[in-house]
């Protein structure tokens, strides 16, 4: 053979070389940094799972971060590492995330009253308690509605325009009740200042620099992101969330979310109930302080947990938990009725060894 032959295969092979080395730099960046998992925590995984089988919680995935690198990986049953799966709202703390940064960027303020922003979609008569709604009031569900208004009626008509007509029967600020189109309003706020639905105004921002790929988020008729709900996450990130709000917004030197803005969003902005109950109606339910995590305050679309931690919460059983006294996180995705017990499980089983 000729020696243009081996000289051109010696080139070709020093190239794919090249190729695998730079494709693993690249998975070390995507990627968060593993380490070995603990046998104590493996232990403990055992016991988490055995638990929830035999309380039929069907878990999809866990992931655990201590210190920054992923501890602790597992997908089972409709769980898998590279399929996005359904946060319900856990979508609600993504939303805060875009208010944040538009804030941070000038376009709104917290105390700016919400009719200001639809003043084509107000009803005949705005009551005084309406006019006194804040962007602030949606962000802690306290905009003062006694009934959560709900767009399911109607799913065609204008959902800003069904927010709006909603009796509003308490001061704003003065009573909690959860509500997911509260959260739809600030999505449709932070698309009216910016020009881009939230999960384009998040991409540059904080999906690309997370090496999150463009997630998928429903949109309303008028084709506003639902804001509230509606957002799928592959499991890692979640935990890549999570490490964010641990560092305090810092990513890889980078600011990407105001430190102050982490800190309002995970701290007790005001007292709160379990979604779809009032807080009048939590000793009927049997419902106390010591055994309820969603009793220990809400922040900015996240919720205190009962370790002295905080959490993004959504419907079966989507959690990203954030428990700074251990600088760990963990993220769960799950198809489980009994909320509770699946916290309860983590706060029995995996907290004690971390």
């Amino acid at each position: 053979m000729s020696k243009r032959f081996f000289l051109g295969a010696a080139v070709m092979l020093m190239a794919l070389v090249a190729c695998k080395n730079s494709v693993k730099e690249t998975a070390d960046v995507i990627d968060l940094p593993r380490a070995e998992t603990p046998d104590s925590l493996a232990s403990a995984m055992d016991i988490f799972f055995q638990d929830a089988v035999n309380d039929s919680m069907d878990i999809h995935s866990v992931m655990i971060v201590k210190d920054g690198q992923v501890i602790y990986s597992r997908w089972q049953g409709a769980g898998a590492d590279s399929v996005p799966h359904v946060l319900h709202s856990v979508s609600k703390t993504f939303t805060a995330t875009a208010v944040g940064l538009a804030i941070a960027d000038g376009k709104m303020a917290l105390t700016d009253k919400v009719i200001d922003y639809f003043p084509d979609k107000l009803p005949a008569e705005v009551s005084d308690n309406l006019k006194a709604m804040t962007v602030r009031d949606l962000l802690t569900m306290s905009c003062g509605h006694d009934v959560e208004p709900s767009f399911r009626g109607a799913p065609d008509q204008d959902w800003v325009t069904t927010f709006l007509a909603h009796p509003v029967v308490h001061e704003p600020g003065s009573f909690y009740l959860y509500n997911s189109l509260g959260t739809y309003m600030l999505s449709a706020i932070v698309q009216q200042v910016t020009g881009e639905k939230v999960v384009d105004y998040l991409t540059p921002r904080l999906f690309e620099p997370l090496h999150i790929d463009k997630p998928k988020w429903e949109e309303s008729p008028q084709g506003i992101n639902c804001g509230g709900w509606g957002l799928w996450l592959k499991t890692e990130d979640l935990a890549k969330m999570g490490q964010l709000l641990l560092q305090k917004g810092q990513w890889n030197g980078k600011q990407l979310i105001p430190e102050e803005w982490v800190s309002e969003m995970s701290k007790k902005q005001v007292e709160s109930i379990n979604p779809g109950t009032r807080i009048e109606e939590a000793e009927a339910k049997g419902l106390t302080v010591e055994t309820s995590d969603w009793m220990q305050g809400y922040g900015y679309q996240m919720w205190r947990c009962r370790p002295g931690c905080f959490r993004a919460d959504g419907a079966r059983g989507q959690y990203i938990i954030v428990v700074p006294d251990k600088n760990a996180v963990i993220a769960i995705t799950s198809d489980v009725a009994d909320l509770q017990g699946e916290l309860n499980l983590v706060w029995n089983n995996i907290l004690p060894v971390l």
